[in-house]
């Protein structure tokens, strides 16, 4: 387990959404300080259950996949709308 990250709470209210994002994403605790002392700790959820690379790597291995014939009809079908398209129009010319 990490150490928790200590940020004063004028940090914390300059950078929420990112402490936010630590705590979920990373499993980050950050305790945050009023003139040195602890007031209030942001933490990841109860219950979150933090994915290792391996994980990713294992269900990027068994996603699904489309077949030959239905990438193939993907391919034409992309191919067909961006034939259609304009070129894009130059705003300086």
């Amino acid at each position: 387990m990490r150490k928790p990250r200590s940020v004063s709470v004028t940090e914390a209210a300059r950078n929420f959404a990112d402490l936010v994002n630590r705590a979920y994403y990373k499993g980050e605790t950050i305790v945050l300080l009023r003139n040195g002392t602890p007031v209030a700790q942001i933490t990841p959820p109860v219950g979150a259950e933090r994915k290792s690379k391996a994980d990713f790597l294992l269900a990027w291995e068994r996603r699904p996949r489309l077949s030959s014939d239905d990438a193939d009809s993907f391919a034409r079908a992309f191919e067909a709308a961006r034939a259609e398209l304009l070129p894009p129009r130059d705003p300086w010319a």
